[in-house]
């Protein structure tokens, strides 16, 4: 995490109840004379004690926000879910429609909110819209020189043509994941293809510009990468030029089940 944070417990407000204590995956929390009572400020800082304390009594320093108080909580339909993953394709073909400032913000803001190992929130975003061009002529160059390598390999390498939009596809915003932990990014850019896609838009997961922006020198002074940094993954975004009529079929899901007896 990059800020400090330090978790307070109220004693006042605090009714002891455990089950702060009993929620905490640091196990850093013991009851004291009927009072919770932090153990040390070398944390995950996930805030679980501060979102089940009853009391609010638990509370955590140095965020932007407070907590949200929870009345409902929100769910989805798993119906409707399920067809929204049924019927979702990856976008080739994109409308000239610039993409809105706010819907950035609100995919960013499903980056943001998505769980990270140790909560170490470690994830940042690299918004490529005006001038996106120029970001993708390096990862250009630098296919067009491995392509007669992955030639002799790759029976679709040999069908290939390297244009000028061959990772952008004249979309016009793309996202670069960043993040020094590879998961952490991956489920990061899961949440936000489905936030993307729930606000109108085409995605297309970009593996080639990732790993062109990861291997490319020039590129990488471009995107501002530090040391130990690599983009996980690439959302393309755009309004989609294109419209499917059916499902896609899938292979049956490959299931494996493990049931033990209990001797008596």
């Amino acid at each position: 995490m990059k800020n400090k944070h330090i978790i307070r417990i109220n004693p006042e407000t605090c009714i002891g109840c455990g089950l702060c204590k009993r929620d905490c995956p640091a196990g850093n929390i013991q009851i004291e004379n009927k009072k919770a009572k932090i153990l040390t400020q070398s944390c995950i800082m996930c805030g679980h004690c501060v979102a089940i304390c009853p009391k609010a009594a638990v509370t955590m320093t140095g965020f932007d926000e407070p907590p949200i108080e929870i009345g409902k909580p929100a769910t989805l339909n798993p119906q409707e879910l399920l067809a929204a993953l049924r019927t979702r394709r990856s976008i080739r073909q994109f409308t000239k429609q610039q993409v809105e400032p706010e819907l950035i913000a609100q995919i960013i803001e499903a980056g943001r909110l998505t769980p990270t190992g140790k909560n170490a929130q470690d994830v940042s975003y690299i918004v490529l819209q005006d001038g996106i061009n120029r970001f993708e002529q390096p990862a250009v160059r630098l296919f067009r020189r491995i392509l007669p390598l992955m030639k002799l390999v790759s029976p679709v390498a040999k069908r290939t043509v390297i244009d000028e939009h061959f990772f952008f596809k004249k979309a016009p915003a793309a996202i670069a994941i960043v993040s020094r932990d590879q998961i952490n990014g991956a489920l990061a850019a899961a949440d936000m293809a489905l936030m993307a896609e729930s606000c109108g838009l085409g995605v297309l997961y970009s593996g080639f510009f990732s790993m062109a922006a990861n291997h490319s020198r020039s590129l990488r002074r471009m995107l501002g990468l530090k040391r130990g940094e690599k983009v996980v993954m690439t959302l393309v975004l755009g309004y989609s030029g294109v419209t499917y009529h059916r499902t896609a079929q899938k292979e049956a899901a490959s299931v494996r089940h493990f049931h033990f007896k209990m001797s008596k």
